[in-house]
């Protein structure tokens, strides 16, 4: 009779299916051909050209900051080099199949031919003397035995040294491919024995295209604001996108509301770009109390103030492109192009220099600041304040005690006009000025202003050919007694009109030729061909 225990044998319990391990956005999404690979069009060209004709590099290094693609590079290159096609045939390529073994396990990092190395933590000579003697030995089972050397500038000197020779001359079968981020620090012995390629940043509105696609891959709804916040902060790079978009998707939840602005900037700690808007007017307006109650809205929301700095500091440098005639960020919105298009037209070069350096110096004090919102207040409050200071130069002859080190005060005209009377255009203003005295301002002003537009009591000179700002405090103060009014004066980066003395001089010429234009002059002049006709203030040869 078998044994009782017999009959129970249930055989092995049932184990439950182990969940597959989740793979984070920036591998999942790692490109697999030279086509995935994004904003590196110049580098794919090279590269399928020389394929093409055959005259492949035995060395290459990638270089760029972190997360455009350097290793991704380096393994398409090891599966161009190394792909047999799908009927097992087909030479190097471009544009590798994929499916081939080769391919298929160069892509699971498995090719025993393929050997990959992390200079970061092996850094020494005997690490590098592994790979010289393994490089003589021919491939096992691929066309090119390849060593993909990552973060190669961690090379010991010594490290560096022992590769040389066989970088120079190695086996023909074998191709070095070196990627690093500080290539500044490769020996330039090394450099020169390689094919370098500079991937580029990865330009925002690319980047916004691929999380795109990465999105609608994921089957998740995102706002396009959103990803173009994302892109900004990625700052070139796809991985570091990727690791940001991955964090915004977890951050939405399960409430099926997707990936929106305002959840982004949250989780970034970002200034909106439309408080950041309203801000920057209330500084140019000079608006103290609104301006302060907007970054203390900010800062409650947890928008870090050196944040809202570097949003001033970027918001000034997109206005100043706009002037110059930049090209406009397809990822921007269309109210922050309108916004800066309008600054544009009516801040001068002059304030936007100033501008960025008020606001530089205020982003540096606030960083390192032991009151970081109060620092940005204070920074603020300078930047508002800034225009009622007098000029550097000016405060050193004030210093010094220089006769002019002041503005002299409009003495009391003879018979200064009423307070409610204007002149009716510079040229009157001028000569009030002369009139009352101010002998030498008036000379300035006729010789040396361009006027661009007189609406009194405004005043905007060129600076094309710049006043001094001494000239202008002195002009100020003397409309200011003149007419009993505060004057605005600015100036604006375009032409303006001729000087006042140019004018004069014009209309004389003018004049004068007039005079010889004339019949009977013409008759005296032939008759008299050596006689010389005179003129108020000059002799001019006929």
């Amino acid at each position: 009779m078998p044994p009782v225990a017999d009959s129970f044998d249930l055989g092995e319990p049932v184990q439950p299916a182990k969940p597959e391990a989740y793979r984070v956005l920036a591998r999942k999404y790692r490109p697999q051909t030279f086509a995935q690979l994004i904003g590196q069009d110049a580098m794919v060209t090279t590269l399928g050209n020389a394929i093409a004709r055959d005259r492949l590099a035995h060395a290459f290094l990638m270089t760029g900051v972190r997360g455009v693609g350097k290793t991704s590079t380096a393994r398409l290159i090891a599966k161009a080099l190394n792909c047999i096609g799908p009927d097992g045939q087909g030479g190097p390529t471009i544009d590798p199949c994929g499916v081939c073994e080769p391919c298929r396990a160069i892509a699971e990092g498995r090719h025993i031919d393929v050997i990959e190395m992390d200079a970061a933590s092996h850094t020494g000579v005997d690490d590098v003397r592994e790979i010289i003697d393994a490089s003589r030995y021919a491939a096992v089972s691929a066309r090119f035995k390849i060593y993909i050397v990552d973060e190669v500038h961690m090379l010991s000197k010594n490290a560096f040294n022992a590769l040389l020779k066989t970088l120079e001359e190695p086996p023909a079968h074998v191709k070095f491919l070196f990627a690093t981020t500080e290539v500044n620090k490769v020996p330039i012995t090394v450099l020169s024995r390689c094919q370098r390629f500079d991937l580029r940043r990865i330009p925002a509105d690319k980047l916004a295209k691929h999380f795109a696609e990465v999105c609608e891959k994921e089957g998740v709804v995102a706002e396009p604001e959103a990803l173009a916040l994302i892109a900004r902060a990625a700052e070139g790079s796809a991985r570091d996108g990727l690791s940001i978009l991955d964090q915004a998707i977890a951050h939405a939840g399960l409430e099926g509301g997707g990936v929106t602005a305002d959840a982004v900037r949250q989780m970034l700690g970002l200034s909106d770009r439309g408080a950041v808007r309203d801000l920057f007017a209330m500084l140019l307006a000079g608006d103290s109390a609104g301006a302060l109650g907007s970054l203390r809205r900010q800062y409650d929301y947890g928008v870090d103030p050196v944040a809202v700095l570097r949003a001033l500091l970027e918001t000034v440098h997109g206005v100043t492109l706009s002037k110059v005639g930049g090209t406009d960020d397809p990822a921007q919105a269309v109210e922050e192009r309108a916004a800066r298009t309008d600054w544009a037209a009516r801040l001068s070069f002059p304030a936007l220099h100033r501008l960025w350096q008020l606001l530089l110096k205020g982003h540096d004090e606030v960083a390192h600041a032991a009151l970081p919102i109060e620092a940005a207040e204070m920074a603020l409050l300078r930047v508002i304040h800034a225009s009622s200071l007098p000029d550097p130069g000016e405060l050193a002859r004030r210093l010094a005690g220089a006769p002019d080190a002041a503005p002299a005060p409009a003495p009391a005209a003879p018979s200064p006009p009423p307070a409610s009377t204007m002149p009716a255009d510079f040229a009157a203003l001028v000569d009030a000025l002369d009139e009352g005295g101010q002998l030498a301002l008036a000379a300035r002003l006729r010789h040396g202003a361009r006027l661009v537009r007189y609406a009194p009591p405004e005043i905007v000179f060129s600076g094309s050919r710049p006043i001094a700002t001494d000239t202008l405090a002195e002009l100020a103060a003397a409309l200011k007694g003149m007419t009993k009014q505060v004057w605005k004066l600015s100036l604006d980066d375009v032409p303006g009109e001729p000087t006042l003395n140019e004018r004069q001089l014009a209309a004389d010429a003018a004049e004068r030729q007039a005079m010889l234009d004339t019949p009977l002059v013409r008759a005296a002049l032939a008759a008299f061909p050596d006689a010389e006709l005179e003129w108020p203030n000059q002799r001019s040869s006929a």
